[in-house]
């Protein structure tokens, strides 16, 4: 990672070029950080785009895609690098520095995909995970978390269409989405069972889960 005093000159093309990707807007690959002030929340955001397909993280503009920069950007960075020890397994993560003039710089992270997902915050004796949704990261759900796990390995998936599966596609071809409180009263089943059922049907690109800060949703593959 770059240090103070390991700063590039200032770079006119490369100023275009993120002043290019800030106009984009926050997105399911993208956020913004004025400051490191709260660096867990910085390193949430960090897990969602492992967890998910990556991303770049921005500290030194605003939300409205303002790009004041940051003054020391050498304290920022420090705070950052101290909150990602709490994340096991390590992420993939790669600081750049982006002079931007007047003596002020902007943090540039490029968070890879993890071949390691799902990744965890170990903070206050617990540990949680999080996911990226459209602009967001929300703490990703049990089901979430394990379909995240079990799709790092290279297997085909294997499950039973019995009656309950039937039950359930056929709620679906009435209804766009189904929780798994939902199934649970819709089969009859317990919790378990039904996570397990709607995991394996995910799994098996039969399903696609759609994260949610209250509950998650299921519904069928677009064709």
């Amino acid at each position: 990672m770059k240090r103070e005093q390991e700063r590039v000159s200032f770079n006119l093309q490369e100023l275009r070029d993120l002043k290019k990707l800030v106009s984009r807007g926050e997105g399911q690959n993208l956020e913004f950080k004025r400051k490191a002030s709260f660096p867990e929340k910085i390193v949430r955001e960090m897990i969602a785009f492992a967890n998910a397909s990556g991303g770049v993280l921005l500290i030194g503009v605003d939300d409205d895609g303002n790009i004041p920069g940051l003054k020391h950007p050498e304290d920022d960075s420090h705070v950052v690098t101290q909150a990602l020890k709490f994340c096991k397994p390590a992420l993939p993560v790669k600081e750049e520095w982006i002079p931007i003039g007047n003596s002020r710089t902007v943090i540039y992270y490029h968070i890879s995909e993890s071949n390691r997902k799902p990744h965890y915050l170990f903070t206050n004796g617990s540990k949680n995970s999080f996911v990226r949704v459209a602009d967001q990261s929300i703490k990703a759900s049990y089901e979430v978390k394990e379909i995240v796990r079990r799709s790092q390995r290279n297997r085909d998936i294997k499950f039973h269409f019995g009656e309950h599966e039937k039950i359930l596609m056929q709620y679906l071809d009435k209804n766009p989405t189904i929780t798994v409180k939902e199934f649970m009263q819709l089969g009859k089943l317990k919790r378990f069972y039904a996570s397990r059922k709607l995991i394996l049907l995910v799994l098996a690109n039969v399903l696609r889960i759609i994260p949610h800060e209250k509950e998650d949703l299921f519904s069928r593959q677009p064709i």
